[in-house]
This record gives structure tokens, sequence and C-alpha cells, in this order.
């Protein structure tokens, strides 16, 4: 553990050396054979001072990358290696978004407000894009972070236009119905085994021998070479979910290179916990975020009618899962899709009513408001979207860690688990199950921590009972970058709180952001207030989020 806080102390001076390389002056730096990712940190400099010489030229954004852009928002380019061991080599271009700092007091309209430099956003993942993300500068709770930077969106390797990666054929993917057995058969498992199989061949037959190059470490170093472009000399990051991750990556890594990171909703950076067990711990919390949303609705029974205990709730749920595997609600929405709209709640408490209502309404005969919600997006491009973001999020777990390859241990431990937690950890382990027959190298996850003073202090946000980032993994996070602070808001679930609905953690989001100020140490918010019951309406179900929630 010492000799990676060591190495990253020691990659960030050697960075400094480097810095003043030239383009194109790959060898004129020393070699040292033998010094784990020696060639990768000396490939990340010749890489970001190439980016910071070109800039990024921005211009109209492309309507494939956010459809009817403002004319705020500029997009362009930047250019990396895809492998940073042979900078010289092929290179991929990563799509950026930018709003410039408005620089206006949204309190004061006469006051000019400094411009701090660029802040760049990573929704998580792995597979998502914050290409629309500067946009959030219009809404009042990110104003005054809006004054202050340039807001920066991208598309990380892989995704959207990003050198994209893809495992299988949009056209060929099942839009439903799909089942969802919380305890499924031999025969059953024997057909998503085989299913996985082929999707990882499928991953090395259309992406070759690119695929091992997707991870959290070129993740990272993509991230600096992105500073780069930007002009900055340090880098203001927010990371949220699976950002967190490569976020953290980056603080150990390129120390020096840091002036402010927000990791919000961290996931576990634990080596031991990269990936295989935090999908574990993942699956075991999502069921006490259901038992969560179970308690909400008999709250509101007068409303959904679905049971006035958490227990009459889950019999009218599973009543709902017998149903649509006999007769498919409109032929698109079956057990599995019933599954995915109620985990997407999940995440975020803002979709309870919706969820519920759909649910109720199917149950009193009309499909109706669930078919809207759960039917699988048909058209060609939503569906080659969220085959890129699956490819991507595939690649870059598998990549990361060794997984284990003996079908057994998945069946031990998803049998256990799913003993106690039902409703999500088989749905998780077939997400997952490709990396055992996964076709390329994988990595050793780097120990990721940081030592006293190394970095300027990290801002760490954490909802008790997230389920997509169980609350372990913000602990974890807060032990292993010193002087990063935490703060907790106490009894929620939300999975990414910064610039949410909770005004006590948007205090905390903007003084770090805007004064670089932190607290003093952990800090605790009450939470949010929960959704009220909303009886459904037309307007209500077109307005809702289709599709799986995002992992990490």
């Amino acid at each position: 553990m010492r000799a990676a806080a060591l190495y990253s102390a020691a990659g960030s001076l050697f960075l400094t050396t480097l810095a003043a390389v030239p383009a194109g002056s790959a060898d004129a730096a020393p070699g040292a054979p033998g010094v784990p990712g020696f060639a990768e940190l000396r490939g990340t400099a010749v890489a970001a001072a190439r980016a910071r010489a070109a800039g990024i030229r921005f211009g109209a954004c492309s309507p494939a990358d956010v459809p009817k852009a403002p004319r705020s928002l500029r997009c362009g380019t930047v250019t990396v290696p895809l492998d940073y061991a042979h900078p010289d080599g092929a290179r991929i271009k990563l799509t950026v978004s930018r709003t410039r700092a408005t620089q206006k007091d949204p309190q004061n309209s006469k006051q000019r407000v400094p411009r701090q430099g660029a802040l760049v956003y990573n929704p998580g993942g792995p597979g998502g894009s914050s290409m629309i993300f500067p946009l959030i500068g219009n809404t009042p709770k990110w104003k005054r972070i809006a004054a202050a930077y340039d807001l920066v969106g991208y598309a990380p390797r892989g995704v959207g236009r990003s050198a994209p990666l893809s495992c299988a054929d949009p056209r060929h993917l099942s839009t439903g119905p799909t089942a969802a057995p919380e305890h499924p058969s031999q025969a059953y498992k024997l057909r998503r085994i085989a299913q996985a199989k082929a999707y990882a061949r499928g991953c090395a037959q259309r992406s070759g021998s690119k695929l091992r190059f997707y991870t959290s470490l070129n993740n990272a170093r993509d991230l600096d070479v992105l500073r780069a472009a930007l002009g900055e000399d340090r880098l203001t990051f927010v990371g949220a979910s699976y950002g967190t991750y490569f976020g953290a990556l980056y603080a150990a890594m390129f120390p020096s290179h840091l002036r402010r990171m927000v990791l919000d909703s961290s996931v576990n950076p634990a080596p031991e916990k990269i990936w295989y067990r935090s999908n574990l711990d993942q699956s075991a919390a999502f069921e006490e975020r259901w038992s969560d949303l179970k308690d909400w609705i008999a709250h509101h029974d007068d409303v959904y009618r679905l049971g006035n205990t958490a227990a009459k709730v889950q019999r009218s749920y599973d009543t709902a899962r017998r149903r649509l595997a006999r007769k498919a609600a409109g032929g698109k929405v079956g057990p599995g899709q019933l599954q995915n709209a109620l985990l997407t709640a999940g995440y975020y408490d803002g979709f309870w009513p919706s969820r519920a209502a759909a649910l109720s309404a199917y149950l009193k005969g009309d499909p109706k408001p669930l078919i809207q919600l759960a039917a699988p997006a048909t058209d060609r491009a939503a569906a080659a979207e969220a085959e890129n973001s699956d490819a991507v999020y595939t690649a870059v777990e598998c990549n990361d860690a060794p997984w284990p390859t003996d079908w057994k241990t998945w069946d031990r431990d998803n049998t256990r688990i799913a003993r106690a937690a039902p409703f999500e950890t088989w749905n998780n382990a077939w997400m997952n199950l490709p990396c055992a027959y996964w076709p390329a190298p994988r990595q050793q996850p780097l120990d990721v921590r940081t030592g006293p003073g190394e970095v300027p202090p990290v801002l760490i946000l954490a909802a008790e009972r997230d389920a997509a980032a169980p609350y372990s993994g913000a602990l974890e996070m807060n032990r292993r970058l010193a002087g990063s602070v935490l703060v907790t808001e106490r009894d929620a679930g939300t999975h990414g709180i910064g610039g949410g609905a909770n005004a006590c953690v948007n205090d905390h989001f903007e003084a770090y952001l805007v004064q670089g100020r932190v607290p003093g140490r952990r800090a605790s918010c009450a939470p949010h207030r929960l959704p009220a019951a909303v009886r459904p309406t037309k307007e209500s179900q077109r307005d809702s989020v289709k599709g799986r929630g995002g992992r990490h």
C-alpha cells in the first residue's frame, strides 16, 4: 500500500519533468525498464503536451452529439492515444462540449464574477456521456457555479462518437418481453451462460484488438489530456457514480494536477472490490432500497391501492410479474421490463410516483401507463445508444480487474445473496457474466490512496441508503484520500446528490466549488423530502424516463 502512494507522488514529479517534452519527442525522455506503468505515464505527458499546444477548436455541435444544441453550447474534439504506452501510435478523438462562464452574479446582475477556469463533469456508467451537461448551468441551483466556471462535458472513450465500442448488432437485440426469475432454474442459467459467452465473443469480434484499451486507468489518463487541451494547469472535476472511481484514480496518479474534486455517490475503490465484489454489494443494497419504495407505496395506499404494508405491496408486485409472464403487456413488457422500471426507481426517488401509478393501473386492468413507461425503445438511434452504453460498461469493468472464471463461483455467490436479496441479484449477475469469459487481458486495479498534503481536499458526497453506490464505499474513499471531507445525506438513497433536492448538500457543494471551502470535519444533512403521491395522468407518463438505470 505504501508503494502505491509513493508511486503516485513520484509519478507526479516525473510528469512535471516531462511536461516540457515537445510534441513528437516521445524518445526524448529516459526509459525506466521494469517500472509498472512507466511507459503509460510518459505517454500521458507527451499526449498532454500535444493537447495543450493544439487546444480544442470549439464550434457548432453536431446533432449526433447534442440534438438541438443552443448557440451557447459549443463542441469540439481532443485527440488521445489509444494506447498510452505508445503515444505515437493509433490515436482516437473524444468529443467535448462547453459553455463559457457567465461571470454574472445571479443575486446581483451588476456584479461581475471572476472566472475560475473549466469544470469537467462525468456522470458515471461506465458508458455515460456528459455532452449535454453544460446546459445545467441554466438551472437555478447551478447558476453560481456556472458564473465562475466554463462547464465542460465529454463522451469518454468508447461512448457516442468517441471511438465507439460495439458488442452486438443493435437490430438483433431483444426488444422484450423478457423474464427475470429471482431464483432461476438450471436450464435458465445455462441459457444465460450461453448468451454471456456469445456477447463476450461479439465484443472481441466487433471491437478487435482495441478492446483492451478501454479501461478506467485510460479514462483517468484521458482526463489529464483533456485538462491540458482546455488550457488548465490543474483540474477541477465533478465525478458521479463510476466517475468517482476514475476521479480517485486521477487524484492518485496526477496529484499535482488537481485543483478541486467532488466525488458524488462514491463507489468503493478498494482493489478487492473492483468489480466483482462491488456488484455483489450493490445487489444486496438494492434490496434495502426496494424496501424503501415498498414502504412509501404502502404509506400512500389511499392513492395506489397496492397494499398498506410493504408485504402487501410485494404481493401486488409478484401478482403483476405472474400476469406479465403469462401475457406480456402490449407484447413488449414482461417481468424483466417491470423489474427494470422499478429498478430505476431505486436510483431516484423522484421516479417513485410514476412507477407506483403504472403498477397500480396495470393491476386494475389498464396496461397503457406501464407499456409507455417500461417498453424498450424501438427506434434505431435509441437502440444503438443503449447497445453502445452496455458495450462500454462491459468492456471497462471486464478489463479493469480479474473476475472469477468458474461459473460455480458466480452460482454460489449469487444464490447466497438472492436468498435475502432477490430483487436485483440475478439480473445484476447476468449483466456482468460476460466478464467470466472475457477475451481481453485483465488488469490489476490500482491501490488508490493519497498521503497527507499530496492533493487538495476532495469533497465526497453520499446518501446513506444509496443502492447503486453503497455508503460503505464513500467511507472507504474518505479513508483512502487523505484530507478528504465526507458530506452525508442521512436516511436518503438518491444516487447523485450534488446540485439536487437537498439544500444543505447543495450549500456544501457550492461553497466548495465556488469558494474552495470544506467543512472542518465530516458533515451530515437531514434527508430531502420524499415525493408526494401523484395520481397517474397522461402527461406524467409521457415525462417518465425509460430504460434501465446505469450500474454505477
